[in-house]
């Protein structure tokens, strides 16, 4: 993995709470000037609309810096959300890690 990559693995739910955790830790890796970052969802149980407004606006924050936001491993309740809102065409998602790896060696 580059020095310019991180991965977030965040746990539990991504609600109004853990969204603002994870606005948090995004904005720090962009203020450290991290180009490619991939939000792991393999330790999310549940997502509700909140969770999804904190993701819009982290992809924003990153395309604003000229950085790229990944996301894999989606559950079902969390791939359903993605695709019934249509984010799933404005979000880059990827089954597992072993997909971001090969896209950021490429």
């Amino acid at each position: 993995m580059s020095k310019s990559s991180r991965v977030l693995e965040p746990v539990g739910l991504i609600d109004n709470a853990g969204g603002t955790q994870l606005r948090r830790e995004v904005s720090e890796l962009i203020e450290l000037g991290i180009e490619t970052i991939l939000i792991d969802f393999t330790n999310i149980t549940f997502m509700d609309s909140s969770g999804l407004g904190a993701l819009v606006d982290i992809l924003q924050r990153v395309r604003k810096n000229e950085s790229e936001l990944y996301l894999c491993s989606l559950n079902d309740q969390v791939q359903i959300i993605m695709e019934l809102t249509k984010m799933d065409k404005v979000f880059n998602l990827l089954p597992d890690r072993a997909a971001f790896d090969r896209v950021i060696q490429s």
